[in-house]
């Protein structure tokens, strides 16, 4: 199984076939609008207008699982984004990413890499009372909270899992290699 086997549904409920994304980079992304991460949409979106072009692809998926920090509906999501972030890469509609209901991509992508790399160590001790607080992590590998990222090669390989503290600039050495 790869990633590319999987769909997605849009906002509009219509779908996304993965295989359409083969041959670029992707940041799997699962978001909320009310988180205290949510600042790092403009950090996505700066990555996204500096490399989209160079094929990065940034695939939004809202979830509602953590402190309920998502709770409008899909195109409320994406009016905030595009209005308070000047975001232009789309969102998808909004999924669980734990549990009975987790989305099939993100039950993959958690089968791929099982644990978050976090930078700094203040981050380290963060991420481990967010983890006690996550009402929907259950399994060691499960999403901890919003903002996870995972970053997935041209060839569809997952080769990093990032934490919600790590930002997305702080990603684009990685990035820049796979490009």
């Amino acid at each position: 199984m790869n990633i590319y086997k999987f769909n997605a549904k849009k906002r509009d409920w219509s779908s996304l076939d993965f295989s359409a994304l083969q041959g670029k980079v992707l940041i799997i992304v699962n978001t909320a609008t009310g988180c205290g991460f949510t600042p790092q949409y403009e950090w996505l979106e700066t990555l996204y207008k500096k490399y989209h072009d160079k094929w990065l692809e940034i695939l939004d998926f809202p979830c509602n699982q953590f402190g309920h920090q998502a709770p409008w509906d899909d195109n409320e999501i994406h009016q905030f984004c595009t209005a308070k972030y000047n975001t232009t890469f789309d969102q998808l509609a909004k999924i669980d990413v734990n549990g009975d209901c987790e989305d099939p991509i993100f039950t993959f992508l958690k089968s791929q890499i099982q644990t978050d790399e976090i930078n700094w160590l203040k981050n380290k001790a963060m991420m481990a009372g967010v983890k006690q607080i996550s009402s929907t992590c259950k399994k060691d590998w499960d999403i901890i909270w919003n903002f996870t990222k995972f970053l997935v090669d041209k060839n569809w390989n997952v080769i990093k899992r990032y934490s919600p503290t790590y930002g997305p600039l702080d990603m684009e050495k990685d990035i820049l290699e796979l490009l």
